[in-house]
């Protein structure tokens, strides 16, 4: 229901259906614009979606941690068994484990351990986590002292008040 108030006194009630109301951003204008934080959508999405994968990765314990090459042929086909056994016992939940490998009159280089691990977790995450930090604190225009969030450099980040 509209209403239209000429004087206090005087209030006109529009009959229902009359009155079309045309809701469409105006980007020259704060009251009725665009709100200040839709720019910054995209990035609260990364920051989430950048910590869903994060978590995931680390929940599931699917992922490969290395690669475990064998060229030696000192080891039998029923130890390679047992190792590939091993491996797949590290994975789940507490997949943090070491493995031991006894080579008697093995190569230097008969077994060697490629890690994965450290190249996919590799992946820019606290990097991503602050760029998109900052992007948020800019568009919703709150100082980061003020978040509680400690500078990364020596300096800080200056005066809050002249922010």
């Amino acid at each position: 229901t509209y209403w239209f108030v000429q004087d206090w006194k005087e209030p006109h009630r529009f009959a229902p259906g009359s009155v079309f109301h045309l809701i469409e951003p105006d980007i020259n204008q704060e009251l009725y614009g665009l709100p200040e934080y839709l720019s910054a959508l995209n990035s609260a999405w990364l920051n989430e979606a950048a910590t869903l994968f994060r978590r995931k990765y680390y929940q599931n314990g699917a992922h490969a941690g290395y690669i475990l090459y064998m060229t030696d042929a000192a080891q039998s086909t029923s130890d390679v068994d047992r190792m590939r056994q091993a491996m797949r016992d590290t994975k789940g939940l507490g997949n943090f484990r070491n493995l031991f490998m006894y080579a008697p009159n093995g190569k230097p280089d008969g077994i060697k351990i490629l890690p994965l691990s450290e190249v996919a977790t590799k992946d820019d995450f606290f990097n991503i986590k602050n760029a998109t930090r900052d992007d948020l604190l800019s568009a919703h225009r709150v100082p980061p002292q003020m978040m509680g969030i400690i500078p990364n450099n020596t300096g800080g980040f200056g005066d809050v008040e002249k922010a």
